[in-house]
């Protein structure tokens, strides 16, 4: 039995959850897996209600579950960075989810903005230090809104929050068992502090790991090559700001936003698994939205919980239902949100 918190949120985020939990049941009926579903309404619609974001008597209960599954965040009558602040980075720091896990996965199918590239060569995974670098809220204002206004933000990183997300990565490239290559992502000839711990530390580490081959890029080279050769990469293990920027490209050479999942890991604690692409608003209640990156986040979710083989069938079960898209954009995927959450979860 796993106790599962869910928080729908905001625009499209509750109708792609709901064919998640509808795979999952599905893949837990097949593998006899049972859930416990507990929902919560944190979003914009409650905190134009109430001024509430996430109260901390809320954090103490989500403490107790073995899972979070999110749909999304962000409303059009709030104002930007009061949800994200509020609930996201709220959920991820309180709850110490240090590493943030995004698959870079081309399914057959799918269309990639890049060349003469296929499934075969984008496939690989990005391990995102979650809680620490500029993300931390450390700086503030001087002569706010006069000429001579200046505004600073910290860079926060401590050798503990370094080693364990590269210690993470390395056992990712490890259990991933593919090119057995770990990249560490940084910019070490500019942050020359900041990055040199990173740089020590990766080394370091590498060195309990001898069957795995660890390698250096600048960010700007990581971009660079993702583009151009994304079949060199296995593993990347990178900063909280870079990972942020290049899973983003990433989400675009592997088919876009409606396809990309998340998670927000605590190996020790209480993890959370959200869709990528965002609420979407326009879509609202039209039965469009592509359901696919929720119902991927969900996959994770069983892979990280323990459950591989559920997590396997349910990401067979979204390729065969790939094959039958016309797209995966909202409105041109060939069938209903509801349509293909039941084709997925029939086919677990």
């Amino acid at each position: 039995m796993y106790n599962i918190a869910v928080i729908g949120g905001d625009g499209t985020g509750p109708e792609v959850v709901r064919e998640g939990i509808k795979v999952l049941k599905s893949a837990g009926d097949k593998f006899t897996i049972k859930f416990d579903f507990h929902y919560y309404d944190f979003g914009g619609d409650r905190y134009l209600k109430t001024g509430d974001t996430l109260p901390d008597t809320a954090i103490t209960e989500l403490k107790q579950y073995d899972a979070i599954y999110l749909g999304a965040i962000g409303h059009p009558d709030v104002k930007p960075g009061i949800l994200e602040t509020g609930i996201l980075l709220k959920l991820r720091f309180t709850l110490d989810q240090y590493i943030n896990l995004r698959p870079i996965k081309l399914y057959p199918n799918v269309e990639t903005p890049l060349a003469n590239k296929g499934p075969e060569d984008i496939d690989f995974i990005v391990v995102r230090e979650n809680t620490e670098g500029l993300y931390c809220s450390i700086g503030g204002f001087l002569k706010k809104g006069t000429p001579d206004e200046v505004a600073t933000q910290e860079m926060v990183n401590t050798r503990k929050g370094v080693e364990r997300c590269i210690r993470y990565a390395f056992e990712a490239t490890r259990k991933r068992n593919k090119k057995k290559t770990l990249t560490l992502c940084a910019k070490t000839n500019v942050l020359t502090y900041a990055h040199d711990l990173w740089w020590r530390v990766f080394m370091e580490v590498s060195k309990e790991y001898t069957d795995i081959k660890p390698e250096y890029a600048h960010v700007d080279a990581t971009t660079m090559w993702m583009v151009k050769n994304p079949e060199w990469f296995d593993v990347i293990v990178t900063t909280n700001m870079f990972g942020d920027i290049i899973t983003d490209l990433g989400a675009m050479i592997q088919g876009g936003m409606g396809i990309a999942a998340g998670g927000n890991i605590n190996p020790e604690g209480v993890s959370m698994f959200e869709p990528i692409g965002g609420s979407a608003p326009k879509y609202t209640g039209k039965n469009i939205i592509n359901p696919l990156a929720a119902i991927f986040a969900a996959q994770m979710m069983l892979d990280v919980l323990g459950e591989e083989q559920a997590a396997r069938a349910i990401e067979e079960s979204a390729v065969k239902t790939i094959s039958r898209m016309k797209s995966m954009a909202a409105g041109k995927m060939g069938f209903t949100t509801t349509e293909i959450g039941d084709m997925v979860a029939d086919g677990v």
